[in-house]
């Protein structure tokens, strides 16, 4: 009994000593593991870049400030003619990390300018995609482009993001049909994007299902939404023409303007994959 007495003191004593010693580097680790928690909550310094959970991640982080993005990637251009527009990394603007990219576009179709990337082809026809943008102005009443599409299906003609009468809005390059319709009732159910500030675009496509739906800083925009009921205001008039089964072929980003708008914008934190990506 007296040994078992010993024992049990000698080791409540040499817990006793260790315990300043535990608390030391816990203090010390307890920030290191917040600070990265944190950091990936933010879409910050986290995981590596080759860490892509998705078919495309792009953060613009690893070509040189004032060249073009990544060509293993991306190529920069503008279909049919080019003029004065301009795409570049920019090492001063970012929404993560310290680069984007940096669109420098006229007006006039000519002056048009994209960096262009194949889409992934084990997407098929169901897309998901997400990426940040910040618009230097309000968008026009004038029609313009800054996300398109090759759909393969139709033609090839584009499927076309952009905005006009000063909101987001989805168009189709071969009649011209968009989403929302441009009425009163269709242009207060999208969104107009305020300048100087970052926001998170997602957007899914489904070739398949001939659906389509959009986000906007997290949210869905009821404006901006194709099902298999025509509804007024929002899908009728893309429905109209009948079936709609697109399939995307290339992913382009950049500014085509065809009422005469420049604007300055930055693209960061582009994903394409097989489901919804989020804006964290």
């Amino acid at each position: 009994m007296r040994t078992t007495s010993s024992a049990a003191r000698q080791a409540r004593a040499l817990a006793a000593a260790c315990l300043p010693l535990l608390a030391a580097v816990l203090a010390h680790a307890t920030p290191i593991v917040a600070r990265t928690r944190a950091a990936v909550a933010d879409g910050g310094a986290g995981p590596p870049a080759s860490a892509c959970a998705f078919s495309l991640c792009d953060g613009f982080e690893k070509a040189a400030p004032g060249g073009p993005p990544d060509t293993a990637l991306w190529t920069v251009g503008g279909a049919n003619c080019t003029g004065t527009g301009q795409a570049a990394i920019d090492g001063t603007v970012a929404h993560t990390g310290t680069q984007s990219l940096k669109v420098t576009g006229s007006g006039g179709y000519c002056n048009h300018v994209f960096a262009a990337a194949t889409m992934p082809p084990e997407l098929g026809q169901k897309i998901f995609g997400r990426f940040f943008v910040r618009f230097a102005d309000a968008l026009g009443d004038g029609h313009v482009t800054f996300m398109a599409m090759k759909d393969s299906h139709d033609g090839p003609r584009d499927l076309r993001m952009g905005g006009q009468s000063r909101i987001l809005m989805w168009n189709r390059e071969s009649d011209d049909a968009t989403v929302p319709v441009l009425s009163p009732a269709g242009i207060a159910l999208s969104v107009a994007p305020a300048a100087g500030a970052w926001h998170c675009v997602e957007f899914m496509v489904n070739g398949h299902a001939g659906t389509m739906r959009t986000w906007f800083d997290g949210r869905q925009v009821a404006g901006l939404h194709v099902d298999a009921t025509p509804t007024p205001d929002v899908d009728a008039q893309w429905l109209a023409r009948g079936p709609w089964h697109p399939a995307p072929v290339d992913f382009r980003i950049g500014w085509e303007s065809y009422a005469g708008q420049s604007m300055t914008l930055w693209f960061d934190d582009v994903v394409l994959g097989a489901r919804r990506i989020g804006c964290s």
